[in-house]
């Protein structure tokens, strides 16, 4: 099965009913459909051919989703680049990935421009109007072109996405998925998050370029709606639920505490709300424990990588109701194939740490252009090495303890900064935190936290510290706090801890 033909198949069957709702617009599926071979067929008609790759620098909106059709039916492969980013960073992506035409929404023209001259022989196309100088107007090229299906041949290994990790490493890394893989996708989410039908309507604030947009399609072919947000407001966010009937909704930890933070999660009528499916990095216990006593057992949560996306594995609605899990990311997938395993490869036992590795469907196809740092991550086998250590009970549950990367060995012993966070997160006091290793001359590494504290709350880092103590060994208690306003975030909500560390190492390394 192709992505592109369960898109061909949902326009068939649901063709008069509402597909995409945003603001007080609204698309059916066949308008939907059609838009996106209006789209496909400027596309080809500009030379664009299976393979090449496009660009997006776009917000969410209502074109989103046609656009996103558009790039399957014509056979492209979409680049997305966070609108977020600095223009330094966009520039590495579309020269790394070979991107040589670029659609970027009209309010971004002054970006689009600054990067085309920065791009040799960039082409633009704009959503709409635009202050970018020789772009192509989209919207008013659609009107010219043809609404018939372009039916361009494409296969199972065609790319047809190249989607750069969000950074939290330092490294640039372009994610290749294809027509197979990403059909793949939606049948994980059927399988393991959520079961839509036509009454259902899944909430987009996160950006289509990520996790969210990976529930598109899955609704697509069971006659949902999906109703996008041009972002996420914590103070208006939830009264799209009521508003639009919504059933589902796709957020991180960082959005729920804002959630939380703000009160809306207790004012708002979330009735018609089923699941509240979570994921992308560790939910502070704290903050789960209040989001369960408000909304009640709506959570599911999923772990998965870009590499790898969406369950790799699942903490289900039931699994919640035992306070005992809070802290696990569930089991794995059922179509999902998960192990941990030493660094020679071999198996561990039971509640032993080791990386865990993945073979799935829904797995990449390749880092794009990267045949060196594939050959490091996907073995000849299929196993995927996600570099996140974890362990499993005996009754298969699975828990992350931290990535590879960011361990600390202080005095030879092994500090997982997630554990110090969780420690920290669990004062009153604490909002957010993040935890890294700083160069230390008699510990060759120190453990160093950065706490960002609740409005009003107070707390010496004394205090702090000794929270951590009561809870964890006294080699993990960090040997200094810094308190600060906040803690940086990658545009999908990740702690970035490279930022705090790095500037902590600067001519030590």
């Amino acid at each position: 099965m192709l992505a592109v033909d369960l898109v061909r198949r949902g326009a068939s069957r649901f063709g008069p009913r509402v597909a995409v709702e945003y603001g007080d617009r609204s698309l059916t599926f066949a308008e939907v459909d059609a838009s996106a071979n209006r789209i496909a067929n400027v596309l080809v008609g500009l030379g664009l051919t299976v393979g090449n790759r496009v660009g997006l620098l776009v917000d969410n909106g209502l074109w989103s989703i046609p656009l996103d059709f558009a790039c399957l039916k014509a056979g492209v492969a979409r680049v997305p680049l966070n609108a977020r980013l600095a223009a330094e960073e966009q520039v590495r992506m579309l020269v790394a990935s070979g991107v040589t035409t670029l659609v970027h929404d009209g309010a971004l023209g002054e970006r689009a421009g600054e990067l085309a001259s920065r791009v040799d022989g960039l082409e633009l196309i704009s959503l709409g109007p635009t202050t970018a100088v020789d772009a192509l107007d989209l919207l008013a090229a659609m009107d010219e072109a043809s609404a018939l299906d372009p039916r361009v041949l494409v296969g199972p290994a065609d790319p047809m996405l190249v989607l750069y990790t969000s950074g939290t490493t330092g490294a640039l890394k372009a994610v290749e998925h294809t027509q197979a893989s990403f059909a793949a996708i939606s049948a994980n989410i059927l399988a393991n998050l959520v079961s839509p039908g036509r009454d259902s309507a899944m909430l987009h604030a996160a950006s289509l370029v990520h996790a969210s947009g990976t529930f598109v399609l899955p609704y697509w072919i069971r006659g949902g709606r999906a109703v996008v947000l041009r972002g996420f407001d914590p103070e208006t966010y939830l009264d799209a639920v009521a508003r639009h009937g919504v059933t589902e909704i796709n957020l991180v930890p960082t959005m729920l505490g804002m959630l939380v933070a703000t009160g809306a999660a207790a004012r708002a009528d979330v009735s018609s709300l089923r699941t509240a499916v979570y994921g992308a990095s560790p939910m502070p216990r704290p903050l789960l424990e209040e989001i369960l006593e408000r909304w009640g057992p709506r959570l599911v949560q999923y772990y998965g990588q870009t590499e790898a996306p969406l369950a790799i594995s699942v903490l289900d609605r039931d699994d919640h109701r035992d306070p005992r899990l809070w802290g696990s990311c569930g089991q794995p997938a059922v179509d999902a194939e998960v192990a941990i395993v030493a660094d020679d490869g071999a198996p561990v036992g039971v509640g032993e740490v080791g990386e865990l590795v993945v073979r799935a469907p829904f797995a990449m196809a390749r880092y794009a252009d990267d045949p060196a740092l594939t050959a490091q991550t996907v073995g000849a086998d299929g196993w995927v090495r996600t570099r996140d250590l974890a362990r499993v009970d005996d009754r298969g549950y699975l828990t992350l303890v931290d990535r590879t990367s960011d361990m600390i060995v202080t005095g030879g012993y092994n500090v997982y900064p997630t554990e110090v966070e969780e420690a920290l997160l669990a004062h009153p006091a604490v909002a957010a935190a993040a935890v890294v290793g700083a160069p230390d001359d008699t510990w060759v590494e120190a453990v160093v936290a950065f706490v960002a504290l609740r409005p009003g709350a107070t707390a010496t880092t004394g205090e702090l510290a000794e929270a951590v103590r009561a809870r964890l060994a006294g080699y993990k208690v960090p040997k200094r706090i810094d308190v600060v306003e906040r803690i940086p975030l990658s545009p999908v909500g990740k702690v970035l801890r490279r930022a705090l560390r790095d500037p902590l190492w600067e001519g030590r390394r």
